[in-house]
């Protein structure tokens, strides 16, 4: 049980209808896990808004009510605080309960549209073999330590960023590595933590169904690098046009990271190959393991980042030679006749564009190359023409397919991707409406040699249709086709 006096420390409180000064349990915002003595804190979401659940709440056994709009009935004995924002009051609520975890450890966020996962995921990897204690909160999964859970969100609620940061906190971890998303920092849920550092890696179109314009998508981005603390860093991608914007305000440390300009901390590709890339940093020659500009950019910023938080250069270049590349970003295998198939999350046109260029960047003959993509249902319907345009544009045959069309009609998003295909691409391009389809097409039409790509969810182990997911693995499905070409 906690003090409910404590739990609303800092708390913008606009009227308070009741007693403080009692014991309550759990912080609940969803009226169906309630419990007795629970706070029930009514969200404003985008479907839902838990103001209606009040009621409920109260019968369910909840004893305190946090809401924007009081209700009309005022039960005797429940306390009802109104407040201005009720994200933000959960936000400070959920560091108040737990009791500030993010202060008790060092707390990295990194934000951008791309590279999140393998920054957050090679920051991990590389201060564990490094020999500490970490945390990781990532779109793929949360790691305590080397214990690990099942991430729904890339950046979860605010109870549940507490509720691991005291876990971590708990485990001794010393460094956690966190993506922070546009729509976590919209949504206030990174509110009330104290973060020792923020990375922002790149600005491209994405969640505009959400944002609606880019420039609210960008100011988004920027509010945390304006809330970073003047204790903590700022490190920015200043290639990325948007670089410099995200440091107008901050009071933090401003770093900068780069390959093309004058930066704090600059990297440059010597050689490339599909097993890796040769790189120098600061006149000293690593080897990676990581393909693609895109990744170097991404490498950039964890050197950058390790050395911020106080870890020798030497120290830093040995382990990143040893650092694997993050599941379902471009994670490929090859066949026995020499296919080979890439697997990788690239969602957005920017990514989609990065990987293709790659692979054409290490091409070294007439090898033809095979892109399976889709676009997600319910989302951002602007990208779907674009990324129908480019993977045309960069590949020897697009085939289109499913994504996670959601609630969403599949054929549909496939006739929108499609408005983007330029006239002299159409011969290069093929619907195969079923991904496991798509994806044995794609076997088929690859001989020795050639590339498959197989773009847009990456990691992800399902498929999303008519609201139902059901099992898919892009991986487990290219290995299935692999394997049958051996038998044949």
């Amino acid at each position: 049980m906690k003090n409910l006096k404590d739990i609303l420390s800092q708390v913008a409180i606009l009227q308070l209808f009741g007693q403080t000064n009692i014991e309550v349990n759990a912080l609940v915002f969803d009226s169906r896990k309630i419990l007795q003595q629970d706070i029930f804190v009514a969200l404003k979401g985008v479907s839902v808004d838990g103001h209606a659940y009040i009621a409920k709440a109260i019968s369910l056994g909840a004893t305190v009510i946090v809401c924007e709009t009081l209700p009309k009935e005022i039960h005797k004995g429940i306390t009802y605080v109104q407040v201005a924002d009720a994200n933000s009051a959960l936000a400070v609520m959920a560091a108040n309960y737990y009791k500030h975890p993010s202060q008790k450890l060092c707390l990295i966020g990194i934000t951008g549209t791309n590279g999140k996962t393998t920054i957050a995921s090679l920051l991990y990897q590389l201060f564990q073999k490094a020999g500490y204690k970490v945390g990781l909160l990532s779109t793929v999964k949360i790691l305590v330590d080397t214990v690990e859970f099942k991430a729904t969100h890339t950046t979860p609620d605010s109870v549940t960023i507490n509720h691991y940061l005291d876990a971590m906190v708990e485990a001794g971890v010393e460094y956690c590595f966190m993506e922070v998303s546009s729509h976590g920092i919209h949504q206030k849920r990174t509110a009330g933590l104290t973060f020792a550092g923020g990375i922002f890696t790149n600005l491209s179109h994405d969640h505009l169904d959400y944002h609606e314009t880019f420039a609210e998508y960008r100011n988004v981005k920027k509010q945390f690098f304006d809330a970073l603390p003047e204790s903590a860093f700022a490190l920015t991608n200043i290639d990325d046009k948007n670089g410099n914007f995200m440091l107008q305000n901050t009071i933090a440390k401003k770093k900068t990271y780069a390959l093309k300009t004058l930066a704090d901390f600059k990297s440059k590709i010597i050689e490339k190959q599909l097993s890796g890339t040769l790189i120098s940093v600061g006149g000293v020659e690593v080897w990676t393991k990581l393909i693609g500009v895109f990744n170097i950019y991404n490498l950039t910023a964890i050197i950058a980042t390790a050395e911020l938080l106080g870890m020798e250069r030497l120290e830093v270049l040995t382990i990143i030679s040893q650092l694997e590349s993050v599941s379902g970003r471009f994670e490929y295998v090859i066949s026995n006749d020499g296919i080979t198939a890439i697997i990788d999350y690239a969602h957005t046109p920017d990514a989609l564009k990065n990987v293709l260029e790659t692979i054409n960047d290490i091409r070294t003959g007439n090898e033809k190359v095979y892109t399976v993509v889709g676009c997600g249902g319910d989302r951002d319907k602007i990208k779907r023409p674009h990324m129908a345009h480019i993977a045309s544009q960069l590949s020897t045959q697009a085939i289109f397919t499913s994504d996670n069309p959601r609630t969403e009609n599949p054929q549909t998003i496939l006739d929108e991707m499609e408005t983007g295909v330029l006239p002299e691409n159409y011969s290069k391009t093929l619907t195969v409406l079923n991904r496991k389809q798509a994806i044995k097409t794609a076997c088929k039409f690859a001989k020795a040699g050639d590339i498959i790509l197989i773009a847009g969810k990456g990691h992800e182990n399902y498929q999303e249709i008519h609201g139902v997911r059901e099992h898919f693995d892009d991986m487990e499905e290219v290995e299935e086709c692999f394997n049958q070409l051996k038998t044949n």
